[in-house]
């Protein structure tokens, strides 16, 4: 398991598929569709972490200002009246490379309406001329409390409109879904790296190939902020003329194994940690 990064470096991950062993049901463009739609998929859903960890920052920040680190430097504005919205600004120039040995350049812009934990409140960011290793980042995430549920856990409404990603050969994938993150752990503490999350929903895209997917979580993906990769929970996918599929994140451990799955045939693959073919 890596150590996780303080939060103004905090990669962004994507995900490679590799397979391990060949099974004929499981077709490639299945696992091309998977690798697509989980690749871009974690890689926004890492922002998660960082519109979290901005949330916990600028309620503690009762004044506009300007941190001066080079790389990135980190600019807070507050209305004239009140106290929100909050504007965070994440400006990493032309060229910025984190201890993470992640390459930077762009902005990343957060808005927050209110404290993460009152119902109503909502936090979004956008990206502007936003690269991560020379891969574009574009779209915007949205994230709102939806108060408890029955069992007494927070839960926040996740949407991603108008995601796409796109890479230096100019090929892209895009994505957009709506989601609910179920907190069981963390979220009273104002330390991040204890949070987890149970996570329902859907989503479709169109992938490198051109291919569009749609796909439905049926079994809720166990998030946990320490941990690069699900822990566990499936997702169903359907792709134009050819049979659904599942992919199976495992039983619980942090790790990066994961299986593709149709009609009793099982295909091992390994999730990265770039972009596919990587």
């Amino acid at each position: 398991m890596k150590r996780k990064v303080i939060f103004f470096l905090i990669a962004v991950s994507g995900v490679l598929l590799v397979s391990c062993n060949k099974e004929k049901s499981i077709d490639e463009e299945s696992v091309a569709t998977a690798n697509n739609a989980t690749f871009s998929e974690t890689l926004f859903d890492d922002v998660f972490s960082t519109l979290d960890i901005a949330t916990l920052y600028v309620e503690k920040v009762t004044a506009t200002k300007i941190e001066t680190d080079t790389c990135p430097q980190i600019i807070i504005d507050l209305p004239t009246e009140g106290s929100w919205p909050k504007t965070l600004t994440i400006d990493y120039g032309t060229s910025c490379l984190g201890i993470d040995n992640i390459l930077r350049s762009g902005k990343v812009i957060i808005t927050v309406t209110g404290p993460r934990s009152e119902q109503g409140s909502s936090r979004s960011i956008t990206f502007l001329d936003y690269y991560f290793n020379g891969v574009k980042i574009e779209g915007t995430k949205t994230v709102e409390n939806l108060g408890e549920n029955n069992d007494g856990n927070i839960v926040m409404g996740v949407t991603l409109t108008g995601g796409k990603i796109t890479l230096t050969d100019g090929s892209s994938v895009s994505c957009e879904y709506s989601r609910e993150r179920e907190y069981i752990a963390g979220f009273d503490t104002y330390y991040f790296w204890d949070d987890e999350c149970l996570i329902t929903g859907s989503g479709s895209g169109t992938g490198y190939n051109g291919n569009t997917f749609e796909y439905s979580i049926t079994t809720p993906l166990h998030w946990k902020a320490v941990c690069r990769f699900i822990v566990s929970g499936t997702i169903e996918f359907s792709i134009t003329g050819v049979e659904p599929f599942y992919l199976d994140y495992g039983s619980g451990e942090c790790d990066n194994v994961a299986t593709i799955s149709r009609d009793g045939q099982t295909r091992e693959i390994r999730l990265g940690l770039f972009r596919p073919g990587v």
